[in-house]
């Protein structure tokens, strides 16, 4: 397994308990709701479609869908950035890295502290892994780009062992499945940027999100709430 890298000059800002806050939120937002007149037919029906949605379960999938759609924006900034040598590289790194330390709170709120802080060493290491490879591409350094890439697979097999330990209903080889279909797309969103097709790399972009979106961060939500049916209720 690749060993996971470092990058001190990143912000190390995070959020609070990113799942119970949703979860207040949402109930707040429902007690709102329900203080509607009973006279009001439309109102009511909007209450109970509400009242129908609004579950720790349902929260648990917005908040790991809403903050790993958001790496994907920001990692493909970050990487634009470092191609370009713009200035605007190191606030982007460090926006993606707060974004790292929110999904790092939001595992830790399931699994606890010490597994949030493994989570983190891990998913940052595909970070570092993907600047190396942006470096090397600009550089026209195949043997670079060849190198970041084999890291990028010591990570897939890093996050999914992570995953599948954690949870009964993960098993490795299908995550290390999903997690590979989103390196190779943030790959291609990298390429594509680097061979001048703006168009095509913003399009891989749009891609990637939907699949972190729609496979990933719904696949491991719906397995925790499976592993923890009492908490996360339906």
């Amino acid at each position: 397994m690749a060993e996971y890298k470092e990058d001190n000059k990143r912000s190390a800002a995070g959020i609070g308990a990113a799942v119970i806050a949703l979860v207040i939120g949402t109930i707040g937002g429902y007690a709102v709701g329900n203080s509607m007149g009973d006279d009001d037919k439309n109102a009511k029906t909007l209450n109970s479609s509400q009242a129908s949605t609004a579950t720790p379960a349902a929260d648990l999938r917005a908040i790991l869908t809403g903050l790993n759609e958001e790496h994907v924006s920001l990692a493909s900034a970050a990487t634009r950035a470092g191609f370009d040598g713009s200035a605007s590289f190191m606030p982007a790194a460090a926006s993606l890295d707060n974004n790292s330390r929110d999904l790092q709170k939001a595992v830790a709120s399931v699994y606890g502290e010490d597994a949030g802080k493994k989570f983190y060493d891990i998913w940052n290491s595909h970070i570092g892994f993907f600047v190396d490879y942006t470096v090397a591409a600009k550089a026209g350094d195949k043997a670079g780009m060849d190198k970041a890439v084999q890291n990028l697979n010591g990570y897939v097999d890093g996050i999914s062992t992570f995953f599948s330990e954690a949870n009964p209903n993960l098993p490795k080889e299908a995550v290390a499945q999903l997690i590979s279909e989103h390196v190779g797309l943030l790959k291609e969103t990298v390429d594509k940027y680097g061979a001048g097709d703006i168009a095509g790399s913003y399009a891989k972009q749009r891609e990637t999100r939907a699949q972190i979106g729609s496979k990933v961060a719904t696949t491991i939500s719906g397995a925790i709430v499976k592993q923890y049916p009492d908490k996360f209720k339906n």
